[in-house]
């Protein structure tokens, strides 16, 4: 009988918040202040601060920062070493970052060259993941417009701000968390002990690597270590050179790849009506449109919090559009016959949630009703006073961000709007 697997971490719970701020960097400029779609962010004493709890991963403030100042936060390569057998995910944003590629397997090999015992691509996951989304659409076992949960930054966003639209959400496990247990699975029935087993995802983008570690929708975390695409990419080219054979590994079709660009899923779907945004504010823009009762013509919403989806995450090395380009090329020389479940004897209830995602008050004034609406009140008094610029010269990314920040004490009582003093 198989020893029942560790659930650990290397990353500790402070480096779990997504990105670091390097904080010599950092020139208190304030564009990540000002673009956070959350409101994470401050700048006190000519530096910027993050208050996690807000933080949804989407790396816009990675993406705007000059000074790369701000890091993206991921297992280090040398984390590879901590199991005997190693199943690398690589998903398939992966396939877009090289120059010239003209077979998936290639990259497969690749993998193989640097120290991984076994692969399975997070594209043949997403297949599976259509096939049960079709069925539950057909069923309309969601409410629609369903809203997609590949992108683990949409529903922290969707939690945190938009709690209305939590029962539209698409109640399937993440690609990448549906291949890292099958993956596991496979490994076991090939006689591998159960305690051996590694599974590393490699990342396009913070979110992920927070939703992994956490467990997004699942009971325990499926997957052991985060890497970074950038990091692999670096060790996968010199690797992929040297390749002297290249073996058949891929079992993904052009359904599964085109899950790395922004509406290959919402095109997977049965849906005549979806819509498919990509970049943070435009997701915004849809979130807001549903929430205030447009949009119910729709059946399906793909949304994706990067740029182009995810060949736009920050962790990865090359242009958004560049690497969309070379996906399309890639396209082109798949199989159009997509994977179902028949071909692997799982129902639809294996890749459903195991349990949903917790709303977060992260925007409550208090927690007592009459105390919160006490501060609202104050609240209007303040802004009554400023001069509603938003301009970000106190440090804080609006003057209602500024006015709650003084209500809630998160800066001195009587601090004065820097641009009433001048």
């Amino acid at each position: 009988m198989a020893k029942k697997r560790k659930i650990n971490c290397v990353l500790d719970e402070k480096a779990l918040h997504t990105v670091t701020l390097d904080p010599d960097k950092c020139k208190g400029c304030v564009t990540c202040m000002k673009r956070c779609p959350t409101e994470a962010i401050r700048v006190r004493n000519g530096k910027a601060s993050v208050a996690y709890e807000r933080c949804i991963g989407c790396g816009e403030c990675v993406r705007l920062c000059r000074y790369q100042a701000k890091l993206p936060s991921h297992d280090p390569w040398d984390t590879i070493n901590d199991f005997k057998y190693k199943i690398a995910l690589p998903p398939p944003s992966l396939y877009g970052q090289f120059n010239n590629l003209e077979d998936i397997n290639v990259v497969l090999n690749g993998l193989l060259a640097i120290g991984f015992d076994d692969v399975f691509e997070v594209g043949e996951a997403a297949e599976y993941i259509t096939d049960v989304t079709r069925r539950l659409m057909d069923a309309k076992a969601v409410k629609e417009p369903i809203i997609s949960t590949a992108c683990p930054a949409i529903v922290e966003l969707i939690m945190m701000k938009y709690h209305n639209l939590s029962e539209h959400l698409l109640n399937t496990l993440a690609p990448v968390d549906a291949a890292a247990k099958l993956a596991r699975e496979r490994a076991v029935a090939k006689g591998i002990p159960e305690e051996d087993i590694g599974v590393y995802f490699i990342s396009p983008c913070p979110a992920k690597v927070f939703a992994l570690k956490m467990g997004l929708g699942v009971n325990r975390p499926y997957v052991d270590r985060v890497l970074s695409v950038s990091d692999v990419y670096m060790r996968l080219v010199p690797a992929m050179d040297k390749l002297t054979e290249v073996k058949p590994m891929s079992r993904m079709s052009s359904t599964g790849l085109h899950w790395g660009i922004s509406r290959g899923e919402a095109n997977s779907t049965k849906g005549l009506k979806t819509i498919a945004a990509d970049g943070v504010e435009q997701c915004v823009k849809i979130l807001e449109a549903l929430e205030d009762g447009g949009l119910q013509d729709i059946e399906f919403i793909e949304l994706n919090a990067c740029i182009s989806g995810c060949v736009g995450g920050v962790m990865n090395v090359e242009n958004p559009f560049v690497a969309r380009a070379r996906l399309h090329y890639l396209l082109r020389k798949l199989n159009n016959e997509r994977n179902t479940l028949k071909d692997i004897g799982k129902t639809d209830e294996y890749f459903l949630w195991e349990q949903n995602p917790i709303k977060k008050d992260v925007f409550k004034l208090d927690d007592n009703r009459l105390a919160a609406m006490n501060k609202m009140i104050e609240i209007e008094n303040i802004l009554s006073t400023l001069p509603m610029v938003d301009c970000g010269s106190c440090g804080a990314p609006s003057c209602q961000a500024f006015a709650e920040d003084l209500v809630n004490g998160v800066i001195p009582a009587g601090t004065k709007c820097p641009r009433l003093e001048e």
